[in-house]
């Protein structure tokens, strides 16, 4: 599995026969809102012209669910598996077309060319957030998306979890960086992606004190 930080939160999975986008951030939008909250790192247009096969959103927050970036996606030609929780869902179907727009919230699996998914619980102001669970039949990656350290959140992950990516920033009802460390202790994944950083403000990966952490570069693969 090949995978691709794509900035924010944003990851891309490529297996041989397929891609898949998580939470793809890849705009201006959040700027219009917030000023504050302007792009630190340009986009890159080349992650505009993939053709995703499935899309993942985690909540309806602008930087995961961001209606600007996803158009490049989503139109009615497009032939694409759509997973999102309701409050991401209610509103990606607007998109229409031959897309499969599936209702993915926490404890849902679905299964897609051998590879399955699962949505996990997630604690953030968002209400139907999730998390999910990629397992190819190989490993399991564990993207938490946005969330707090709530011990109900264990439950639902396994014990055999390879890779986890987590926001670390502790801002928006987010884990800071000691909560995400302990976050990833009690994980027990052989790698720590910490996320959230970077694009926003200035923290650096470098400050997340985590065993087995590796650090993302912005559009650069992540070898785990």
């Amino acid at each position: 599995m090949k995978i691709t930080y794509l900035g924010q939160a944003g990851l891309l999975f490529e297996t041989e026969n397929k891609k898949i986008i998580i939470d793809p951030y890849l705009s201006d939008s959040v700027e219009k809102v917030n000023p504050l909250n302007y792009r630190r790192v340009a986009v890159e247009d080349r992650f505009l012209k993939i053709k995703p096969d499935i899309l993942v959103f985690t909540h309806n927050h602008l930087d995961h669910y961001d209606p600007d970036t996803v158009k490049h996606y989503l139109d009615k030609e497009s032939n694409v598996l759509v997973l999102s929780p309701s409050s991401v869902w209610k509103e990606v179907r607007k998109f229409g077309g031959n897309n499969n727009y599936v209702l993915f919230n926490r404890h849902t699996v679905w299964t897609e060319s051998n590879i399955k998914f699962t949505a996990v619980k997630a604690e953030h102001s968002d209400s139907f957030s999730i998390g999910v669970i990629i397992d190819d039949g190989n490993k399991k990656y564990y993207i938490t998306g946005d969330t707090l350290f709530n011990t109900e959140i264990f439950e639902d992950i396994p014990s055999d979890i390879y890779a986890v990516f987590l926001p670390v920033n502790g801002v928006g009802n987010n884990m800071n960086m000691a909560d995400a460390a302990l976050f990833a202790e009690k994980i027990n994944a052989e790698y720590i992606v910490p996320l959230h950083i970077g694009m926003f403000d200035s923290i650096s990966a470098d400050d997340f004190q985590c065993k087995n952490k590796i650090e993302p570069k912005i559009y650069k693969e992540i070898r785990l």
